[in-house]
């Protein structure tokens, strides 16, 4: 047997050197912002040499950390606090949107600036569109150019496709609107993407993001009408933004009669209810009399889901006239009374028979409209209408 002891095990542990990716970094903004100024500060006003400097900054500062604090001083030359007062502990520098001249050409220098930084550093541009929706929260607090200013920027960024239109959703904030600030920030901002895309391609940018239906939400509760719009962005030189919102809405309305039309047809309605209704709609949202005889037409005929195969329309349609009578039946004597309540015109009649409807089922209908049509046709002025559409 060994006389040497056997050595006891200790519990001391063993020390693991770490790394320093692994450390988790303190969070201090104001160094980064002391780093990202002095940069700035020796580009002087040369843009170019503003976006060579960020692009090789980001090699060596934490941008995916400090991404607000990167655009706060790209736009306000600083920190931004609460509210959209500039922080006072650090320096701030002039070399940003807020300091430079209120002109496109500047402002569509810088937003190349952004483009650049963003293409370069795909990560920030989430982080970028976040910026954007807090700068329009915080529009109170900067002054009129600076709102121009950001709202040319912001123009053209939507204009490239830098920025989704959701960023608007601020602007629909209760104090914003109440004071007026969103409207007449809205129309700067429309001025500037107007000027670099037209309506056709700003309209499916809107509509992607359901802000199309959302435009009358700039006013007031009060002031939240079709009128009132289109008086103020077309005499602010928008005509073309206050044509599409009435297109919109008037879209919206039709929606919603059709809903309702087919809801009054379904529950028996009077006549002199429905026709009532639909007088009212046509005044209230400006809807064409072409239009609404679709709209009733589509109301009756969409109640049933229509064979493929062709040679069955014509049976099925039978079908439905047997199921619906007392509704098909009313919906016949609706043209004639709308058209004797001086509701529908005569062209607008004779145009709908000829070309404006569906063609599915269309047959039956058309032949107990066909007598009336005729009287239309060949009727002498002032003889009134005294067939039985049957």
């Amino acid at each position: 047997m060994s006389n040497q002891r056997q050595q006891k095990p200790t519990l001391t542990g063993q020390r693991f050197k770490t790394r320093k990716r692994d450390e988790k970094e303190k969070f201090d903004p104001s160094q980064f912002q002391e780093s990202i100024i002095q940069g700035l500060n020796q580009t002087g006003t040369d843009l170019e040499a503003v976006a060579k400097f960020l692009d090789a900054s980001g090699a060596k500062l934490d941008y995916r950390r400090y991404a607000e604090t990167l655009f706060d001083i790209l736009v306000a030359g600083g920190m931004l606090a609460p509210g959209g007062s500039l922080s006072d502990e650090v320096t701030c520098t002039e070399v940003c949107l807020f300091k430079a001249q209120e002109d496109m050409e500047t402002m569509q220098a810088y937003a190349q600036v952004f483009n650049k930084l963003i293409r370069r550093y795909k990560y920030l541009e989430k982080g970028f569109e976040e910026e954007i929706k807090k700068l329009l929260l915080f529009l109170k607090g900067f002054t009129e150019s600076e709102r121009n200013k950001l709202a040319m920027l912001t123009g053209i960024l939507l204009a490239n496709s830098n920025i989704s239109a959701s960023i608007l959703s601020s602007l629909f904030n209760e104090n914003l609107v109440k004071e007026g600030v969103s409207a007449s920030f809205a129309v700067k901002l429309f001025k500037s993407w107007l000027s670099e895309k037209d309506i056709s391609s700003v309209a499916p940018s809107l509509r992607k993001v359901g802000m199309d239906n959302r435009l009358m939400e700039l006013f007031p509760a009060n002031k939240r009408s079709c009128e009132h719009f289109s008086k103020y962005f077309t005499d602010a030189g928008l005509k073309e933004l206050s044509d599409f919102a009435r297109n919109q809405q008037s879209i919206g309305a039709r929606k919603e009669l059709q809903k309702e039309l087919q809801e009054q047809m379904s529950r028996g309605d009077s006549l002199k209810d429905i026709i009532a209704y639909i007088r009212e709609e046509i005044k209230k949202n400006n809807i064409s009399e072409q239009t609404m005889i679709g709209l009733i037409w589509f109301s009756v005929m969409s109640s049933v889901e229509w064979n493929k195969k062709e040679e069955l329309v014509t049976e099925q349609a039978i079908k439905l006239l047997k199921q619906y009578s007392p509704l098909l039946k009313a919906f016949q004597k609706i043209v004639v009374l709308l058209y004797k309540a001086d509701v529908l015109s005569e062209e607008a009649i004779l145009k709908w028979y000829n070309e404006a409807h569906l063609a599915k089922g269309k047959s039956v209908f058309l032949e107990q409209m066909k007598k009336f049509v005729e009287w239309l046709k060949n009727a002498e002025e002032g003889k009134p209408f005294n067939g039985d559409l049957g």
